[in-house]
């Protein structure tokens, strides 16, 4: 009746114990800062859905194909999702210390000898189970938990970083292929002047002065060649890495990079004066950087800057830290535990491995506890009072850090969104000034041949021509870069991988064949993220 009434009181302490309460503060979402009006909108679907996949809006099937490649093979991101499967193994630690903490199996077997030898061996359980009633485990999950909620978060902003860097390395690479393409055409022009100015020399008809002045024009413009060849390379380099293979399969993706070597654009001569095609088909006919079909006045969704993903990984990050406090504070409070041990111990004095008669029934050598018992920290010198105030001070430092994020990705859309408008104001001048130039080069080339103007205002017309087709080039690529800007900071393109596997079949089949028993944890199924955010 005594056991029985033991095993009874036993049984009530667990049972009061187990309905723990959770110290700390409970994680509320924080509220963004207030941003600006331009940003305070409701998008349509559409846009939303164009968000998702921004690069489309550039109508260009080798960056579409690019970005797709980068988004699975590269690197970086294949190491953010092993991240994420360290996260689950550290929540599969937290969850465990819900359970009896300590559940041991030992033994031993000893020979000893003392007027004849000593046999002596023993086998136990023991079980030791610390009660949560303050929460700290359940803490302690909760935070592991938002830890791998900000793994996921990681993973995504990974992802955005490096399609835009595809893109923007890609449109570095085309845009250094136009302007490639221009300085070919100058310098078709510049070797006819030339010529033409050498044979006035030769027949007494100009100085050497213009001669040598038309040698340096030519010159400097072939000079310009190599650098804008190296940009190319540094592209294709760029975008190796990013691809996570070599530059030979990034140049088979890219196609020919050489811009013509002979591009047909000079027109009929006119009484014998060198003329240039001024159509604008013949004018804008260098058409290597792809535009964007973009509307910059379509409202911008408040709603996307808080889904960007470093945005909800500051978010994770500050719930992680706040799950600290409670798991801290409940190292103040005492600590209750079931324990409990059985086993059987028999010592003999018998010849080594005699038989086990003189060891008795088993029934004499069994030993076997069980009890409740506590402990508590009464003297730690405010050890663990600053322990609970320093994460605190992190989960207000958190706090902060999401504000910062919040407000500095307002101000990068609004950088870019401006940015994109301005620079197509200006690639709007850019497009007359070309008209301009090629109308003028026409004009001095037919007054200079009828004598009617110096060599100084034909030159002045060829250097102008080359330096604002170059500018044009690379204001396109502003262009295009702007748009790459905004949806980065849009946080756009972490939607395509929802459903994704965030670690290969080839990292999975390579860590199985290690031997390490991960359970299901690298089934593809199991290795899927979540669709949206949790």
């Amino acid at each position: 009746m005594r056991r029985a009434a033991r095993l009874a009181l036993l049984a009530a302490l667990a049972a009061a114990f187990t309905g723990c309460t959770k110290l700390g503060p409970d994680f509320v979402r924080p509220a963004p800062p207030p941003l600006p009006k331009e940003l305070d909108k409701k998008a349509d679907p559409a846009a939303l859905r164009e968000t998702a996949r921004w690069w489309k809006i550039f109508g260009d099937p080798v960056l579409d194909t690019l970005i797709e490649r980068a988004s699975t093979q590269n690197l970086d991101l294949r190491g953010a999702g092993l991240r994420i499967l360290q996260a689950r193994a550290a929540l599969g630690i937290a969850a465990g210390m819900q359970y009896p903490q300590k559940q041991t199996l030992s033994g031993s077997y000893s020979v000893g000898y003392n007027k004849g030898h000593i046999d002596a061996a023993s086998a136990s359980l023991d079980t030791v189970w610390e009660m949560d009633i303050w929460g700290k485990y359940a803490r302690g999950i909760e935070s592991a938990e938002a830890s791998l909620y900000a793994a996921v978060a990681s993973y995504r902003d990974i992802l955005v970083a490096i399609e835009a860097e595809t893109a923007r390395h890609y449109i570095a690479y085309r845009t250094a292929q136009e302007r490639i393409a221009y300085a070919r055409r100058n310098i078709a022009i510049q070797e006819r002047v030339t010529r033409m100015t050498e044979i006035q020399y030769n027949a007494g008809n100009v100085s050497e002065l213009d001669m040598q002045q038309s040698r340096t024009q030519l010159f400097n413009t072939r000079a310009a060649l190599p650098g804008l060849k190296m940009q190319q390379i540094a592209a294709v380099n760029a975008l190796a890495v990013l691809l996570g293979t070599t530059p030979e399969a990034v140049r088979n993706l890219l196609g020919d990079g050489s811009a013509d070597e002979n591009p047909d654009y000079l027109a009929a001569p006119k009484e014998g004066a060198i003329q240039l095609d001024d159509t604008p088909e013949a004018l804008l006919g260098v058409d290597y950087t792809p535009e964007p079909a973009f509307d910059p006045t379509r409202p911008i969704d408040a709603a996307l800057l808080t889904r960007r993903p470093d945005i909800k990984l500051a978010e994770y990050r500050a719930h992680a830290a706040a799950a600290q406090i409670g798991a801290k504070e409940a190292l103040l409070y005492p600590s209750f535990t079931l324990f409990g041990s059985i086993g059987i111990s028999a010592t003999d004095r018998n010849p080594l491995f005699h038989s086990l008669r003189g060891w008795g029934s088993l029934g004499d050598n069994l030993v076997a506890a069980a009890g409740p018992g506590f402990s508590w920290n009464i003297f730690q010198y405010g050890r663990l009072k600053n322990q609970v105030r320093l994460q605190d001070a992190i989960f207000e430092e958190r706090l902060v850090d999401y504000s910062k994020r919040v407000i500095r990705a307002a101000s990068e859309v609004s950088d870019a969104l401006h940015g994109y408008l301005l620079t197509r104001k200006q690639l709007e001048e850019r497009r007359k000034a070309l008209e301009a130039t090629v109308r003028a080069f026409n004009i001095s080339a037919l007054q200079y041949h009828e004598g009617l103007v110096s060599y100084q205002r034909l030159l002045s017309t060829v250097e102008k021509l080359t330096t604002t087709q170059d500018i044009y080039a690379q204001t396109k690529g502003a262009a295009a870069n702007d748009i790459i800007f905004l949806f980065k900071a849009l946080g756009g393109g972490w939607q395509i991988s929802d459903g994704r596997a965030y670690l290969s079949a080839e990292t999975a089949a390579r860590m199985k064949e290690r031997g390490v028993d991960w359970g299901g944890m690298l089934e593809a199924n199991a290795t899927k993220l979540p669709e949206g955010w949790q």
